[in-house]
């Protein structure tokens, strides 16, 4: 028989989000149980309603409250170029830039087979099926991870039948950085990333 209280619950509750450790929960919980009730409220109304009604685009995976995101049935977006990317986060940083005019596949994570996350997971066979209709280049916008780096491998090994130019995001150096402060791997992949000066 569990003999944890409301309150004991709901504090363990508050730790399924990133980065809430049990203090930072328990202070969450406090406020609203004190102080703010009607905002605790509203919270789990809010909270009820979108994780009822927001689901994945049919077309690019990303979250949206519709069949087709508003990204993907923009008329103006360039429909030849799609950008991978791992969460919906990493859309919303490039558009952000104003520097991405195409379309977006969003995998919602990376190969980890050790953590059940395979290529069905990733809607891989959707990605594929879209760059077969159209698609000129598919440009990997995935982490250099070990796991963003084999999930990159997978997609330029599948794609290679389809004749769809595969780039990656430029990685190495970012702007204003001093060589020494950086680590090994990042100037690597500069060196291997580097690119004549016209």
């Amino acid at each position: 028989m569990n003999t944890d209280s409301l309150i004991d619950q709901l504090i363990e509750a508050f730790r399924c989000l990133p980065g809430v450790g049990p203090k930072t929960a328990q202070r969450m919980v406090y406020h609203l149980l004190q102080r703010d009730q009607a905002g605790g409220l509203k919270l789990a109304e809010q909270l009820t309603t979108t994780l009822n009604k927001v689901s994945r685009c049919s077309q690019c995976r990303d979250l949206t409250e519709h069949e087709v995101c508003q990204l993907c049935r923009h008329p103006t977006r360039q429909s030849d170029t799609l950008c991978v990317v791992e969460s919906p986060a990493d859309v919303i940083a490039l558009e952000m830039t104003g520097g991405f005019k195409g379309r977006y596949f969003v995998l919602m994570g990376t190969l980890s087979p050790l953590d059940g996350v395979g290529p069905a997971e990733l809607g891989l066979e959707l990605l594929k099926s879209r760059c077969e209709q159209g698609i000129a280049e598919v440009i990997l916008a995935i982490g250099s991870t070990v796991e963003g780096e084999a999930t990159c491998h997978y997609i330029s090994e599948m794609l290679k039948p389809t004749n769809v130019a595969v780039t990656r995001l430029a990685q190495g150096i970012p702007f204003g950085g001093d060589l020494e402060y950086l680590d090994g791997g990042t100037l690597v992949h500069a060196l291997e990333g580097r690119k004549q000066i016209v």
